[in-house]
């Protein structure tokens, strides 16, 4: 059997324990970020392209973009791919009723996508620079609807710029300056009963999670376990920087964020948009080098550690050591063999996670 060795990527997120239900044990895998690439001339352009966001599918991307002429024309764009192996197709512009003639920028879409949700300045906001809208459609091949703004319980007289919808379209994030913060722009959440029902009273994450400093553009993991979200706040590598906080369920408060260095994070800024389903890709936005215009879309892959001895290699030895603790959960601060199926695990060690460590393997 021939060794295969493992390259440093990433600081260790050491620490990070995610749960794959409500109610079951805490995961434990460890897991780092791969070198970023640029999704290249395709999709980025010598202006401004960011905010990207995609359903479940994985076959279309939304995105902002001011390829039109720079703000305040900043639209709404969309490519699309015939299967996950192919290439993305030549940007689209969403069009009326979708963008206006104003700000239309930072997508979310529902992992159905049938709700996307973005920030606007057209008429009709609660006052401030931008507000949330949401549109919807009955199918995927179907025309968006009219926006909707989503009224002054959820947005202010202040600034509501970013945010992230969950898998579920039932919790949406998002940064705003308004009054019951931490800071100058902090991150807040409101939920809702059902995809019909309305939103609920905003709820700020809290000092935990929110600085003194400018913490937008949260994105929120498909189990929702995950927060990612971009912030000035001392620590970081670059002019902004992703940070990333978890909770052990759905039900628990979030935990202090973590800056994972870099490759992820640069010198220059770095902004999150999209998790993957699997967990196993962040798509951002950034202006690092290797970029085509003012700020690209880049992805960066997210690999589990199965490298358990920290020897180089994954091996014969690292089976060995995972079956010494097959069928076993553990606490926080535990040894991290939990690596299957999402990189952060699924709170318990068995079969699903040798068959991702044998992928990590060469014959």
């Amino acid at each position: 059997m021939k060794r295969f060795q493992i390259p440093i990527l990433s600081t260790s997120l050491l620490g990070f324990c995610f749960l794959s239900g409500l109610d079951g044990p805490p995961a434990n895998a460890d897991f780092v970020f791969g070198t970023p690439t640029n999704l290249g001339p395709t999709v980025n352009t010598s202006w401004q392209d960011d905010s990207p966001t995609m359903p479940a599918d994985g076959l279309s991307m939304f995105f902002s973009s001011t390829r039109l002429g720079g703000i305040p024309l900043y639209d709404l764009f969309v490519i699309t791919r015939e299967t996950l192996e192919d290439e993305w197709s030549a940007p689209v512009n969403l069009g009326p009723p979708v963008n206006t003639e104003g700000v239309d920028v930072n997508p979310s879409i529902s992992a159905d996508g049938l709700t996307l949700v973005f920030g606007s300045n057209r008429p009709g906001g609660s006052g401030g620079i931008s507000d949330i809208w949401m549109t919807t459609r009955e199918t995927k091949d179907a025309p968006w609807a009219d926006p909707e703004n989503l009224g002054p319980l959820v947005n202010s007289p202040y600034d509501e710029w970013t945010q992230g919808i969950s898998a579920d379209a039932l919790e949406l994030y998002f940064g705003s300056n308004r009054p019951g913060g931490a800071g100058g722009d902090d991150l807040w959440v409101t939920t809702r009963a059902t995809t019909q029902s309305a939103w609920g009273p905003p709820v700020n994450l809290g000092p935990t999670d929110n600085s003194p400093y400018a913490d937008l553009e949260p994105v929120i993991s498909p189990d929702g376990l995950c927060l990612m979200f971009w912030s000035v706040r001392p620590g970081g590598y670059g002019s902004r920087d992703i940070w990333i906080t978890t909770r052990a369920s759905r039900n628990d408060t979030w935990r202090t964020p973590i800056n994972p260095g870099p490759p992820l994070n640069s010198p220059k800024q770095d902004q999150p948009h999209y998790l993957s389903p699997d967990g196993s890709v962040l798509y951002f936005s950034s202006n690092q080098p290797g970029g085509y215009g003012v700020l690209d879309i880049w992805q960066a892959p997210i690999r589990p550690v199965c490298d358990f001895n920290s020897d180089g290699q994954v091996d014969l030895v690292d089976v060995f050591i995972m079956l010494e603790h097959w069928c076993t959960d553990y606490p926080l601060g535990d040894p991290l063999y939990d690596i299957g199926s999402m990189p952060w695990g699924d709170g318990l060690v068995e079969a699903r996670d040798l068959i991702v460590l044998a992928e990590h393997m060469v014959e």
